[in-house]
């Protein structure tokens, strides 16, 4: 991480402008832990992903929240334009703009990068005086640095279970998918977001009921009329992920983060 921090510190140097990609259903939580740091010495433009699986009320108070801020569903390239556009207005009038996409994983930076990259440009090698562990492609008056390695900062473990629920990591990060619907049952629950869990539960009822409850309504028995918890559990986060339970958004700004976080990252700068 530190390594990766010093290669990031390098890089971003020498660019116009950062592009971090967050999933719209948890803006907070899947922020890059590099993010402040970032913000610090370059402008950054935030892209909101899957904006078609948010509520739409509460993903409008993040665009109204933060700055520079766009909203998209990228497997669509839906609001793909919006974001060319904004990176456009950083580009200085002697050369290209350069970027970089940066990100936790699996928040859809690769989407991002395949539309705002296409697949007929080819890499244009090292640019002078920056590291060479990195490579460029030129599109449309754009450089674009396709470094993973460097950009994507580890999530912590909480990211990873916020993600495992959004259906962006997987389960077996978690401990496996009772683990982790117990610990999305438990939130959402405490978050009064009760219409988002398929059963009728008492409110204090022991999660671990509460997806018997759904097993049962999803089919998942076996031997004896026992409920196949890991079962259930995955049927559970397919069905809330896909927003087959409706559109969701787990956090509002200004309430901080859905997760307890391990302390962000040391500044950079």
């Amino acid at each position: 991480m530190a390594k990766g921090t010093r290669k990031l510190y390098e890089l971003v140097s020498k660019l116009d402008v950062v592009v971090e990609v967050r999933d719209s259903r948890a803006p907070s939580s899947t922020s890059s832990p590099l993010i402040k740091s970032l913000e610090k010495v370059k402008p950054v433009i935030h892209v909101l992903s899957r904006k078609d699986l948010a509520d739409t009320e509460k993903l409008n108070l993040w665009l109204q929240s933060l700055r520079h801020t766009y909203a998209a569903d990228l497997r669509k390239q839906n609001g793909v334009a919006n974001i060319r556009k904004a990176i456009m207005k950083f580009k200085p009038s002697h050369r290209e703009v350069r970027l970089a996409v940066v990100g936790i994983p699996n928040v859809g930076k690769s989407l991002l990068l395949n539309s705002l990259i296409s697949k007929s440009n080819a890499s244009v090698g090292n640019i002078p005086g920056i590291t060479k562990s990195v490579s460029w492609y030129r599109n449309d008056g754009m450089l674009i640095v396709d470094s993973p390695g460097i950009l994507d900062p580890h999530a912590e473990e909480g990211a990873h279970l916020m993600l495992s629920w959004l259906g962006c990591a997987k389960a077996d990060v978690v401990g496996g998918w009772e683990n982790a619907s117990v610990s999305l049952i438990r939130f959402l629950n405490a978050k009064n977001l009760n219409e988002y869990i398929p059963v009728e539960h008492e409110d204090d009822e022991v999660p671990q009921t509460t997806l018997e409850r759904i097993g049962k309504k999803y089919g998942c028995l076996i031997s004896g009329g026992r409920v196949n918890l890991e079962l259930a559990g995955q049927k559970f986060i397919e069905a809330f992920s896909s927003g087959r339970l409706g559109k969701v958004c787990l956090e509002v700004p200004n309430e901080g983060r859905a997760i307890d976080f391990r302390d962000e990252a040391a500044d950079i700068d």
